[in-house]
């Protein structure tokens, strides 16, 4: 999912994306450390999701706090 996709959720929406991202990569990083893992591309992906997804919810807290001047 793109940056400009997420920005049109609510931070309600992308705290449960964080959350979804977080589990995936907690499964991914079991499979690989029992050796199951084939798509090791996926967990990067993951991870970079992750981070765009708390980018964004930075962006707009700071949004909302601008405006609370």
């Amino acid at each position: 999912m793109n940056a400009s996709e997420l920005r049109e959720k609510t931070a309600d929406q992308l705290n449960e994306e964080l959350v979804a991202l977080k589990k995936e990569a907690f499964n991914l990083r079991f499979q690989q450390a029992t050796g199951q893992l084939e798509n090791t591309a996926r967990m990067r992906a993951v991870k970079r999701g992750a981070a765009r997804v708390k980018t964004i919810l930075n962006e707009k807290a700071k949004a909302a706090a601008g405006e609370a001047k």
